[in-house]
């Protein structure tokens, strides 16, 4: 059987990091004697990479005072994080261990974090060892900008139609649909349902999940 490439996003598909980015983004904005924005608006822009998601929530800023929030926000969350990881959804841990235990499947991660929140991360729930290539916000576009899924396949040396993207979002469905892959979204995180308008499936459980991996990548 031919390799195929599983390609997770982060926040709001594995990890449930909520609490940590609604604290950190109020940190940022009290930084700078501003009110936080609801609660809608700051998971509205999770998957964004840093820079964009802070442009989006508070455009009529300057660009130099928007890039002292982002720098509040990284310390903030890094504070954060140390303290307590973000935990894994329910039924994640075991999905991952099944999916790892396929030969013919190779895992992956493209997200918004950056490579050392990602990597503090991953530490945290002893994933060292499950994904094949981790692409982040360091090193790309923000999504929904395809880059990071051509370096996933890149660095496997996978073509699209070898692949899915699991993700939340709308940016994800978004950056699957400009890369060719097919996006499998989540019913589970931050963006409604109807914001995965460009999934190929949709699913509302971890079974549900394995299930619409199998079957896309036609591992019967």
């Amino acid at each position: 059987m031919s390799l195929k490439l599983v390609i997770f996003d982060v926040d709001g598909t594995l990890v449930d990091s909520q609490g940590d980015i609604l604290g950190a983004m109020g940190a940022a904005f009290a930084s700078e004697e501003l009110d936080a924005p609801c609660r809608e608006a700051v998971l509205g822009i999770v998957g964004l990479s840093l820079p964009q998601a802070m442009e989006r929530l508070v455009p009529d800023l300057g660009a130099v005072q928007r890039t002292r929030m982002v720098e509040a926000y990284k310390v903030a969350y890094a504070a954060q994080v140390t303290a307590t990881a973000s935990p894994l959804y329910p039924g994640i841990p075991e999905l991952l261990d099944r999916l790892a235990q396929v030969d013919a499947l190779l895992l992956g991660v493209a997200t918004g974090k950056s490579r050392r929140g990602l990597t503090r991360l991953i530490e945290a729930h002893g994933l060292q060892k499950r994904f094949i290539t981790t692409q982040v916000a360091d090193d790309h576009p923000s999504k929904p900008h395809p880059a990071m899924l051509f370096a996933c396949l890149d660095d496997t040396g996978l073509e699209a139609e070898q692949a899915v993207m699991i993700g939340d979002t709308s940016y994800d469905m978004d950056m699957a649909a400009a890369a060719g892959i097919r996006g499998i979204g989540v019913t589970w995180g931050y963006h409604p349902a109807s914001a995965l308008s460009a999934a190929t499936r949709v699913v509302s459980d971890t079974d549900a999940l394995e299930a619409a991996i199998y079957d896309l990548l036609e591992m019967h």
